[in-house]
């Protein structure tokens, strides 16, 4: 069982959803992104998702595409991304997933970068500019033969035939979109979306996690009871904006994830 598989094994023991949250990494700076991700673990998340900053974030909203920036220009790069899972996965004790765009692992090759993934401590890898139709890209396979889960998306638009290929694709979970359009909406949750979770769970044997656009305690609430997990990502991504400077960075990003946490 892959770690991931046993975060949600274990969350699901507990009769709960895991709590996914997401921070861009480089943001302010890596060694900062290190600290903030041990005060995530404080705070009580499950898993961790990890952006990796690109200079053309497609699926990101102002949140996610500034943090990126920002990040960029401290000048994070998926080599330091990894250096910094190397140094921070055993002491965290909780599985990490890499969100990334598809053009910085070209760069390096699939396999190279699904073996340097590996060997710093990656659990799974979630490249979501890249549907599972363009699977033959090797990019799966490669996540596979090293021990990697391929994360895979599905959104309110995916059709039927389009689930059955993200089904046979994916292993560690499938990553739910909840909303059409990009990363770190503040509009209310859509009203079919608890229905649609819920059905669309009962199809999946992986579990399935809800994000996009997910800010806030009773939102997290609301989706636990239908989903496997729950992932938050601007939220937080906005509170490192404000006070990427402040020494107090952590206790404040400690403090919010144990107030989304408690959702679960």
């Amino acid at each position: 069982m892959s770690a991931i598989a046993d975060a949600f094994a274990r969350c699901r023991a507990e009769r709960r959803a895991a709590f996914i949250p997401f921070l861009m990494a480089g943001d302010p700076t890596l060694d900062a992104t290190g600290k903030l991700m041990h005060a995530l673990v404080r705070g009580g998340a499950d898993l961790i998702e990890l952006g990796v900053p690109f200079s053309d974030p497609i699926a990101d909203g102002p949140a996610n595409q500034a943090a990126a920036g920002r990040a960029l220009a401290a000048g994070t790069n998926l080599s330091g991304v990894l250096r910094l899972i190397a140094q921070e996965r055993d002491r965290l004790g909780v599985p990490v997933v890499l969100f990334t765009y598809f053009n910085p692992i070209h760069a390096r090759g699939v396999d190279t970068f699904a073996e340097q993934a590996a060997a710093s401590g990656v659990d799974g890898v979630l490249c979501v500019d890249l549907p599972p139709d363009e699977s033959d890209l090797g990019f799966v396979q490669a996540l596979r033969s090293h021990g990697l889960d391929a994360i895979q998306l599905l959104a309110p638009t995916s059709t039927r035939e389009r689930i059955k290929k993200v089904a046979q694709a994916a292993s560690g979970f499938i990553y739910y979109v909840s909303r059409t359009g990009v990363t770190g909406s503040t509009d209310p949750l859509p009203k079919p979306l608890l229905k649609e979770v819920k059905r669309l769970r009962r199809k999946l044997t992986l579990p399935l996690a809800v994000g996009f656009g997910i800010a806030t305690p009773e939102q997290v609430k609301a989706l636990a009871r239908v989903a496997d997990g729950v992932v938050v990502g601007s939220e937080l991504v906005r509170i490192v904006e404000a006070h990427g400077g402040d020494h107090d960075l952590p206790n404040l990003i400690e403090a919010r994830a144990r107030e989304l946490a408690a959702g679960v």
